[in-house]
């Protein structure tokens, strides 16, 4: 086993050498939860719970840690007198959690909120104050700024110099030795709710943004780990100035950096003002959710993908085309649980297709192999080889098992439209048994009973009707 991975620091692709052996700590720069959920967060996530399943069906054990930024200025902003800025994080959260259920995206081994590790920032920032890193604002205001001139090494995640990069936009400029330092702690405000604050050395405040990660990783994973991910778009200043203040304080902190690529709309950046956001709510309504994640799945992790309401008709009949293989396999064959052998996944799928996970998590190349193994499979039971069938119906299902394909829930739309045709099915058969036992045939009524108890459709007559339920 060979995994390799593109790292951002080294701007290369390297192997993956678990500091551990056997083990793997990923931590995930999960979502700020001050609005609904959109196409780019569901990616995100996606990507990483792809590596994920790949490392864990590589035999490697997954620390995987997600978390949850619920104190921000736009959380607070978005509140209102009818919604506190914790009821709008933790309704947030959950449309959030719904959506990635829905997916089939895997819970995280441990998801803390930045609220719950406040004594973790205040040691992170203390210790970075003692080591001359970091200040408290001169103004009185209680803010406490990273020195980045302080750190020789700032602007190495994106190869920038200081002098080169925006200013921090997180405070006035007036109160830090250099505009672009950044806050690590933001005195409170008058017009900010009290709840918003927490006591500190330096006086009630809040966290900046990017201390928390830094503060959770450590506490999850401690100060040196495998893996940092989040999306392209996090890289500055957010992971720039993680690092940096990771580094400063002592801690080895990532020996990886991973990033995704984005979601465009038509062409164009996804964003507010333009009024082109495709939310997660509505395009789960509108897909079903394990063809939502085929699509978002299909491009490589660090390409930009574009949405159009077209774009997901090619992967529906991807899937499709995989689902049909399956299920006509599975009508002559059975269940594969009746003929598996006792194997790992790893063990089951095709060579090229580990071949092609393992060089930077390369899913396209992986898909051309499982569509490869349908059209075998396809062959093997037009010309009745069942050992062949067999063989490729346990392929494509490891396969599957690794995209999580199987893992995303049906939508509310399928299941209905699934209750519908079971029904008329189900009556098309009582048609026939009402037939046959007024014809007396007695035998035929019998087997079309029988035909449906073994389809788990329970039969009960009564004197004017036959009423039917699924069995359990």
């Amino acid at each position: 086993m060979s995994i390799r991975l593109y790292d951002s620091l080294q701007q290369a692709v390297v192997d993956f050498v678990p500091r551990e052996p056997g083990r793997v700590g990923m931590y995930v720069c999960g979502p700020t939860v001050q609005s609904a959920p959109h196409i780019g967060h569901l990616r995100s996530a996606l990507v990483y719970d792809l590596w994920r399943r790949w490392f864990a069906a590589r035999g490697l054990s997954v620390t995987f840690i997600r978390n949850v930024t619920d104190i921000d200025d736009k959380i607070l902003a978005n509140a209102s007198d009818a919604e506190s800025w914790w009821a709008l994080a933790y309704r947030v959260e959950l449309e959030f959690t719904a959506s990635y259920r829905a997916l089939g995206i895997l819970p995280p081994s441990y998801e803390p909120r930045a609220t719950a590790s406040i004594d973790r920032m205040h040691a992170l920032i203390e210790t970075l104050i003692a080591r001359g890193h970091a200040y408290p604002a001169h103004d009185g205001s209680g803010d406490v700024y990273f020195d980045v001139r302080s750190w020789p090494s700032y602007g190495a995640l994106t190869r920038q110099s200081p002098d080169d990069m925006e200013d921090a936009a997180d405070a006035p400029a007036r109160a830090k030795r250099d505009p672009r330092d950044f806050a690590l702690w933001k005195g409170a405000k008058a017009d900010e709710p009290e709840s918003a604050h927490w006591e500190s050395p330096w006086g009630r405040g809040r966290p900046g943004w990017h201390i928390e990660c830094s503060a959770m990783a450590a506490r999850y994973l401690g100060e040196a780990f495998d893996i940092h991910g989040g999306g392209l778009d996090l890289r500055f200043p957010h992971h720039e100035n993680e690092l940096a203040q990771s580094s400063a304080a002592g801690h080895p902190f990532a020996k990886h950096w991973v990033h995704n690529g984005l979601v465009s709309v038509a062409g164009q950046k996804m964003s507010k003002s333009l009024g082109n956001s495709v939310f997660a709510v509505d395009l789960l309504a509108n897909h079903e959710p394990a063809v939502v994640r085929y699509w978002l799945g299909s491009a490589h992790y660090r390409s930009t993908i574009d949405y159009t309401p077209t774009s997901l008709d090619e992967a529906r009949e991807a899937l499709g085309r995989i689902q049909s293989f399956r299920g006509r396999a599975r009508a002559r064959l059975g269940p594969e649980d009746g003929y598996r052998w006792v194997a790992s996944i790893e063990e089951l799928v095709p060579a090229a297709f580990a071949a092609a996970l393992d060089d930077d998590l390369a899913v396209p190349q992986a898909l051309a192999v499982l569509h490869e193994t349908v059209r075998a499979g396809n062959s093997a039971l037009d010309s009745a080889d069942d050992v062949a069938v067999r063989t490729t119906l346990l392929q494509v299902g490891a396969m599957v098992n690794v995209l999580g394909l199987d893992d995303a829930a049906p939508s509310p739309r399928a299941a209905e439209s699934a209750g519908r045709a079971l029904a008329n099915l189900v009556e098309v058969k009582l048609a026939e048994r009402r037939e046959a036992r007024a014809d007396r045939d007695f035998a035929a009524a019998d087997r079309i009973r029988d035909e449906l108890t073994a389809a788990g459709i329970v039969l009960e007559d009564t004197p004017t009707s036959t009423e039917w339920r699924l069995d359990g």
